[in-house]
């Protein structure tokens, strides 16, 4: 018989009086991780443009992302595996998240089939048929190695009937129920634990979120999250599925919202119980010439900013900010530089993890709505 490893904690550590945002501390074999937390997205075992000595010292990631979808086909396991894992193979060594791949085979496959046994796609790369069951998806996340794993599901669109949503979320409720046998079953392979978490699906339907919630806390998993919240429905759809969910989720385990998203959504989100997120906005958007600040969003394309040789971001945490002004910036976005994508990358970042250190301040010190409900209307401004 496989005895079951108790490998990640969350210890929580404040409660907002105000709201339901709290601090906590989670701790894996790979180090801890203070929430509420910004996770960066290296889906392909980098964080676009940003060198891991950047997203150590100047952006401070205390965890970043892997996606298996992505993985698995490129450079595939048996590199993974004689790498010694994802960790060793990017050069890594704080902790990991790793997505089951199930939004990218949602988002990207050009041909999926949904089964009772799994997921049959093809590569959005070369057009190869794959399958990913619940059993084979735990084993080629045991092979990328990453602390924190998730659980297979289908991703249910944000516009999808009642009808569709309950069937979808009863096949990810099957799904899971072998992910967590199968999971349970077998042994990390690099000598650290991983933790497995479902995935609470169910679209914009309380009662199917509910529903979700009670047969994912029955297995008692180290945390949970939140899926199918970033696919099309509108925001205020989002906040109210938080507040369906967070307050009936366990109260001992981390919350990981996924694949959100703007700074406010962070705030907010956090205000509602969240402790963990992750999104390709702050490195997608920057490439695009979007920064967020303190003071609002700068599009660094336009031509207000083609003679101001003030730094950057002056509140900014990134050598970045005060190391370029915006006019520079600016014009290496006009002349279609690579580096501005990677300046503006790097300022995103290190604001998205500073808004994040910021909101922890504000809940130990018992002001975190009012500091929210302020710096979410300065941050949404367009300057």
């Amino acid at each position: 018989m496989t005895v079951k490893l108790i490998l990640m904690k969350f210890v929580k550590t404040h409660n907002d009086p105000q709201s339901a945002a709290r601090c906590g501390i989670i701790t894996t074999d790979h180090g801890q991780i203070e929430t509420p937390i910004f996770m960066p997205v290296g889906t392909v075992g980098s964080v676009k443009g940003i060198y891991h000595r950047d997203l150590k010292e100047d952006i401070k990631a205390e965890i970043i992302l892997g996606n298996t979808y992505h993985l698995y086909l490129r450079p595939g396991l048996e590199v993974l595996k004689a790498a010694g894992g994802l960790h060793k193979f990017e050069s890594w060594d704080r902790p990991i998240l790793t997505d089951s791949g199930g939004f990218q085979v949602f988002s990207l496959s050009p041909i999926r089939k949904l089964t009772e046994d799994g997921c049959i796609f093809r590569s959005h790369i070369d057009g190869s048929k794959h399958i990913f069951t619940p059993e084979n998806n735990m084993d080629t996340q045991r092979i990328i190695g990453a602390d924190i794993v998730m659980a297979l599901d289908e991703c249910c669109p944000g516009d999808a009937d009642y009808k569709y949503a309950k069937k979808s979320l009863q096949l990810t409720q099957r799904w899971l129920e072998r992910c967590v046998k199968h999971f349970d079953e077998t042994e990390p392979l690099y000598g650290y634990s991983q933790a497995l978490f479902p995935i609470i699906q169910g679209c914009v339907y309380p009662d199917l979120r509910r529903e979700a919630v009670e047969h994912a806390a029955a297995l008692d998993r180290e945390g949970y999250a939140i899926g199918g919240l970033a696919v099309g429905e509108p925001t205020e759809k989002m906040y109210e599925m938080l507040e369906v969910v967070c307050p009936i989720m366990p109260e001992d385990k981390p919350r990981y919202l996924m694949g959100v998203g703007t700074p406010a959504n962070l705030l907010e989100g956090i205000a509602r119980g969240v402790d963990m997120f992750d999104c390709v906005m702050p490195t997608r958007n920057g490439r695009n010439g979007m920064l967020f600040t303190w003071d609002g969003i700068m599009n660094m394309k336009n031509k207000k900013w083609a003679d101001d040789f003030s730094p950057l971001d002056p509140k900014g945490t990134s050598f970045v900010d005060h190391a370029y002004t915006k006019a520079y910036v600016r014009h290496l976005f006009v002349a279609g530089e690579i580096f501005a994508g990677q300046i503006a990358s790097e300022h995103n970042l290190a604001f998205y993890l500073d808004l994040v250190r910021e909101a922890r301040k504000h809940i130990k010190a018992g002001d975190f709505k009012a500091w929210k409900d302020e710096t979410v209307r300065r941050i949404t401004t367009r300057l």
